[in-house]
């Protein structure tokens, strides 16, 4: 049993002032491995005034010391990998596998803001104007539970190239995790107050981070409904904002398409971190004249997604985050039977031998319409709907009916016609044959996928504000 009862503020490890507890569950059996005690308004105060100190000073530093910090915290958090993945899997029943690309892309988050920041231009001239580009403020960044590392290091590591100091509210579901990159984040010895975390509830901390007149900027990644109360309330001090809200992005599956490797493929996308990704490709389109073989596809391939021991390096898919997202789930399956889909996999209920844990059942729908609360609704958890298309242009058509737009696939073997595809969706990505990442890319989305972009020197710019002085 671990115990956490301390923030980190103004460079060290501070006993809360919130009491509230909270319990981190492991998911795959449902016992209790730790306690934390949850910051409140104060806790979150003490930070923001660190952090608007710290910034005095720290706002002022050149690129060349801002790169040799961003690359201290590549170190640290190398330096521990191992320990990253293993209270990833325990506390948040992330697979072995995929732990590892989250935490080794959150260390390599670091190196990648340095190499964007020795790229991005800080001043511009022309005639007798100058523009420089200078830290927005104090900047507070909201995370989600599902890659904890990722999220932190990509965010601190682009508000620490812009010169920002910053206060992060981790999900308290990730406690810890948090804990353990803490001590690896500390070990940098960046300048007190320059990084600060606040582990506690959105509603609490998160809230006065979003209220607070001393925070200019407010990046967060987390549910549509939480980054609409976020713009909403943080136009009170106008605040800067970048959210990324999740997605239910398309897979087009062309009619030259090679089956035997373009339904694997699919359906690792859809169930990548257990179907608990915002980027997931959860609604696959077919051609309608070749379902019959795209299901015979989808049952011959289905084995290698079995449930498992997120610990064992087989497992591809693990339990749900917490009892409640495990329910969700159950409820949108149930939802997706009840408006007329056919379960062609999966289906309600634990897989057999994993009834103490989160488990869900990789479960595949046919017959779906893309008018179905399944195919609209962001289910995060590890459930695919199959859409049938008559045309390219229906295809197109379908892919864009939704209210989000973060990511989009399209496979086929004529790669001129799959760029013209990919160039018609709405998202802010789009794959093409596959699954691949380049954090020197945006990332981010359209319509209620959010606001603004993260990665490479476009997450950079999202915490510079640009002054021009004319002589």
């Amino acid at each position: 049993m671990k115990t956490i009862t301390k923030h980190y503020i103004d460079g060290a490890f501070v006993e809360s002032h919130g009491r509230e507890v909270i319990e981190s569950i492991n998911p795959s059996n449902g016992k209790v491995i730790g306690k934390t005690l949850l910051g409140d308004e104060e806790d979150a105060k003490f930070a923001i005034a660190a952090a608007k100190q710290a910034l005095i000073s720290f706002a002022h530093t050149t690129k060349e010391e801002r790169a040799s910090m961003l690359h201290r915290l590549h170190e640290v958090v190398a330096a521990r990998i191992d320990d990253l993945i293993a209270v990833m899997i325990e506390e948040y029943g992330g697979t072995a596998q995929f732990s590892e690309i989250i935490v080794r892309s959150a260390a390599e988050s670091f190196l990648q803001a340095e190499k964007a920041l020795q790229q991005l231009p800080l001043v511009r001239t022309w005639d007798k104007t100058t523009v420089f580009y200078e830290p927005v403020g104090v900047a507070g960044l909201i995370t989600a539970w599902n890659a904890n590392a990722l999220f932190i290091s990509v965010k601190l590591a682009s508000a620490i190239a812009a010169g920002c100091t910053v206060v992060i509210k981790p999900s308290e579901m990730s406690s810890l995790q948090t804990q353990v990159l803490l001590e690896c984040l500390h070990e940098a010895r960046l300048p007190s107050g320059v990084f600060n975390v606040v582990i506690g509830r959105g509603d609490v901390v998160g809230a006065e981070l979003v209220r607070n007149p001393d925070v200019a900027k407010i990046s967060f990644t987390g549910s549509a409904a939480v980054g609409e109360k976020i713009m909403r309330d943080g136009a009170a001090t106008m605040k800067r904002v970048t959210l990324e809200l999740g997605g239910k992005s398309p897979n087009i599956l062309l009619d030259d398409v090679e089956l035997d490797k373009a339904i694997p493929t699919a359906l690792g996308i859809a169930f990548m971190n257990s179907g608990q990704a915002c980027a997931a490709g959860t609604r696959l389109l077919v051609p309608k004249s070749r379902l019959d073989d795209v299901k015979k596809a989808i049952l011959g391939a289905m084995p290698a997604f079995a449930v498992g021991d997120p610990a064992n390096r087989k497992t591809t898919v693990g339990p749900m985050v917490s009892k409640k997202q495990y329910e969700q789930v159950q409820a949108y399956i149930r939802t997706g039977i009840s408006e007329g889909a056919d379960v062609l996999v999966g289906g309600e209920g634990h897989p057999q031998g994993f009834e103490a844990g989160y488990f869900v059942k990789p479960t595949v729908f046919v017959n779906v319409t893309n008018d179905m609360t399944i195919a609209q609704e962001e289910i995060f958890g590890p459930v695919l709907c199959v859409i049938t298309y008559e045309s390219e242009e229906d295809a197109v058509r379908i892919a864009n009916d939704s209210r989000y737009g973060l990511h989009g696939f399209v496979s086929g073997a004529d790669l001129q016609r799959a760029r013209r595809v990919a160039s018609q969706i709405i998202a802010g990505r789009v794959v093409i044959n596959g699954m691949r990442d380049d954090q020197q890319a945006p990332w981010g989305g359209f319509k209620h996928s959010g606001v603004g972009r993260e990665f490479g020197t476009f997450g950079i710019e999202a915490f510079l504000e640009s002054r021009a002085i004319l002589e």
